[in-house]
């Protein structure tokens, strides 16, 4: 499996909202602002990126879990900033605490759960499971 992955190994992700990232994408009568699906998207992507250095071979890190809250709205235009600190390892899941901000405030926090596998047999797994 993946080297040891140190607590406290972080990566960050970032993006600006566009108006592909808002409610109102989706629903029209929604408020223009970053959606929470699109915010988790920015918090997994960071949380990859802590741990996809640590891996070997065809390994990649999988999300398992999310615990997320949205705390404030940012609309078109924010850069938006999602950091992901290693907080914890269970033997086969990592918890990874995520934060997002914008130009002004924190937006959105909580953890993620990520585990590793090798993609190879991740995709033989997946073609069975169509069969």
């Amino acid at each position: 499996m993946a080297r040891p992955i140190p607590i406290g190994a972080r990566s960050t992700a970032e993006e600006t909202v566009e108006f592909q990232h808002t409610l109102t994408s989706h629903h029209p009568e929604l408020p223009p602002v970053y959606s929470t699906p699109d915010m988790i998207r920015l918090m997994e992507i960071a949380a990859f990126h802590a741990l996809q250095p640590y891996c070997e071979g065809d390994e990649i890190t999988v999300g398992t879990s999310i615990n997320i809250e949205h705390r404030a709205a940012s609309g078109i235009g924010a850069k938006v900033r999602a950091e992901a600190v290693l907080e914890s390892f269970d033997g086969k899941f990592y918890t990874i605490r995520v934060t997002a901000r914008d130009d002004t405030q924190e937006i959105g926090r909580g953890t993620v759960g990520r585990a590793v596998v090798r993609m190879g047999k991740f995709m033989e797994k997946m073609k069975r499971a169509r069969s």
